[in-house]
């Protein structure tokens, strides 16, 4: 009778992972598979992003639109609610002698801070978004990983910043990082789940693209580059090509994903270049904050010393803007 015990729970648990691969790999299969990634021809399209012009009108246009598009983060651990209460009230008055400026999209605290968060943002409309499954690493048991998430929710986060195990990623083990982005999501409830490839450590722009397709039929509701403790972080490169799974995903299912380059995207020059290649790779209706976002707090700054000079003719020291 043991023996008998041990076998049916191992076909149980071989049954359910069996079932889970196949999920993942029919999925991938309905989508016609996972294109191999031309990098030649990823480097040709973005230095050609990179040429356009743009006339001064579309320039404020394309400033004040990515103003309204970052996530201020602060992720350290000497954050404190001060800090944190300081954070969000530039988010919501980015700059007191301006007032007609657009707010940002959201803040991004630990769980920890949520509940700071989301008291000093009330009445306001910034998102409070959290990472969650152990960030930066993701090296933690499933089970603490989904009560970090649910704990951050409860706390109040509108939207949840996870991380990928890019360990099992990388290891071949793909339906392991499906099953585990699945079991998030379900986690979050109401909120906006956002997956982080980190893909500083994919190495390779295939296995970008094979990660971002993963993260988009579990269930993601934006994929994202990366946490911003990795160098590299944002690239277009590896924006353009999450940029082309959230097309090619689009194109046979009519559903869209957002996006979220993160990390060294620090000038207003390089904003609009992310937002030139948002417009021609998906469309104009991308160009929200509800489907395009930056993790750039260093940004908002850059983008506000544009705004004004071309406003009123003065370029202001960074001295008159606060740091976080």
């Amino acid at each position: 009778m043991f023996l008998f015990f041990i076998y049916s729970l191992y076909l149980t648990i071989h049954n359910y992972f069996m079932t889970v691969m196949g999920m993942l790999e029919k999925k991938l299969s309905e989508l016609g598979g996972v294109p191999t990634v031309d990098k030649v021809g990823v480097e040709e399209r973005v230095a050609r992003f990179k040429s356009r012009s743009i006339k001064k009108e579309s320039k404020m246009q394309g400033l004040k639109m990515a103003l309204n598009m970052i996530d201020l983060t602060t992720l350290e651990g000497k954050d404190s609610p001060g800090k944190v209460r300081q954070m969000c009230y530039k988010a919501a008055h980015v700059h007191d002698q301006f007032p007609g400026l657009p707010t940002v999209a959201a803040v991004c605290v630990y769980p920890s801070m949520v509940h700071v968060a989301k008291k000093a943002l009330k009445n306001t409309n910034v998102g409070i978004a959290s990472v969650s499954t152990a960030f930066p690493s993701g090296q933690a048991p499933q089970d603490v990983k989904i009560r970090d998430t649910k704990f951050a929710v409860d706390e109040g986060a509108t939207e949840i910043d996870m991380v990928i195990s890019r360990g099992k990623f990388l290891q071949g083990e793909h339906n392991f990082v499906y099953d585990e982005i699945a079991s998030i999501k379900e986690a979050c409830g109401k909120a906006r789940l956002k997956v982080i490839l980190e893909t500083g450590e994919l190495s390779t722009l295939d296995n970008v693209r094979l990660a971002s397709d993963i993260a988009i039929l579990a269930g993601a509701d934006f994929i994202k580059t990366s946490t911003g403790k990795i160098q590299p972080a944002a690239t277009m490169q590896v924006t353009y090509t999450m940029l082309m799974a959230i097309k090619d995903y689009y194109d046979k299912t009519g559903i869209m994903i957002g996006m979220k380059p993160a990390g060294g995207i620090s000038n207003s020059k390089l904003a609009l270049h992310y937002l030139i290649m948002v417009k021609e790779v998906l469309g104009e209706e991308w160009l929200t904050n509800q489907w395009f976002r930056f993790g750039a707090s260093s940004l908002a700054n850059d983008l506000l010393m544009q705004i004004l000079k071309t406003e009123t003719g003065i370029y202001q020291s960074p001295d008159y803007f606060t740091i976080d």
